[in-house]
């Protein structure tokens, strides 16, 4: 039988994660803001909101100043590599990914213990478990500078070589962004253009999540790999993900980790990048089936 700490599963139940808490170092980290966080979160938990407002660009010196400054943050609030982070946020459907953006960054920094607590702090409400309104007080640590960082990041440049390729191109933005009715969660006219990625295929980021008594948690690896085969893509595929800034995307980065798709990456910049670099293409086009032309009816 495996324990909560032992379990290969980045995904903890509230019960698990209360275990968790009375038995190993466990720094968790709240990624709502912080009027939210100050009514009420999780014992001990601290509050790190850049998890889901930071924006970054694949640029090298984008790039170096996303991995600083969350070596920065993540060492202010005591990860030292001997502690297990646990992000939450709300409810998995509400907080557009941002509690698995901040797992999919420890992930590329090399952090070696991240869990997310499935159902957000909806679930662990839900289960009657203590809730605080006390701000938690760190105690800082030095992130560690020596982790092999995973190859899970993907720059503009990786998405452009992967255009026209056998590489799947998912995207997992609202039906508006796909469609080009808006460009983006943050108004319709936020980024210059509207569209999606030549080739891309779509699946909605709110599909890989399903009901349960304590709100929305992650589907099953089985209904993962069914979500994705209507869309043709497979578990040994190479699959790119994009969405606008990279949480949506990291929430979809997770459950296909979970589901055993084998490479998987995502290019964070995303669409708030890529719709900002007027000589990289999109597709305006309705994204429908063209209609066929009707069949010739048989002579009498």
């Amino acid at each position: 039988m495996t324990t909560p700490s032992s379990t290969t599963s980045v995904l903890v139940s509230p019960e698990q994660l209360s275990a968790m808490m009375a038995a190993e170092p466990v720094v968790i980290i709240d990624t709502r803001d912080a009027d939210t966080y100050a009514a009420g979160h999780l014992p001990g938990a601290v509050n790190m909101r850049e998890i889901f407002t930071f924006l970054a660009t694949s640029t090298a010196e984008g790039l170096s100043a996303l991995k600083s400054t969350f070596a920065e943050h993540f060492g202010l609030v005591g990860l030292s590599g001997a502690e297990t982070a646990v992000f939450y946020e709300d409810a998995l459907n509400s907080g557009y990914g941002q509690s698995c953006r901040g797992y999919y960054l420890l992930t590329w920094l090399g952090y070696p213990k991240v869990k997310v607590l499935n159902g957000g702090f909806s679930a662990w409400k839900a289960r009657g478990l203590p809730v605080s309104t006390e701000a938690a007080r760190p105690t800082p640590a030095t992130f560690p500078a020596d982790l092999a960082m995973a190859d899970v990041m993907l720059t503009k440049e990786d998405v452009a070589a992967a255009l026209y390729t056998d590489i799947a191109l998912l995207d997992v933005r609202d039906i508006d962004e796909w469609t080009g009715e808006s460009s983006s969660p943050y108004g319709k006219d936020f980024a210059p253009r509207k569209g999606r990625l030549p080739g891309a295929k779509w699946i909605e980021w709110y599909r890989f999540m399903k009901p349960s008594a304590q709100g929305p948690v992650f589907k099953s690896p089985l209904e993962v790999q069914a979500e994705c085969a209507t869309a043709g893509i497979a578990t040994d595929d190479t699959v790119y993900l994009y969405c606008f800034k990279g949480a949506r995307a990291s929430n979809t980065f997770l459950a296909l980790k979970q589901a055993g798709f084998s490479d998987v990456r995502m290019y964070f910049g995303s669409w708030n990048e890529w719709s900002r670099d007027d000589a990289l293409p999109i597709e305006t086009d309705a994204p429908v089936m063209k209609a066929r032309a009707p069949s010739l009816a048989l002579a009498a």
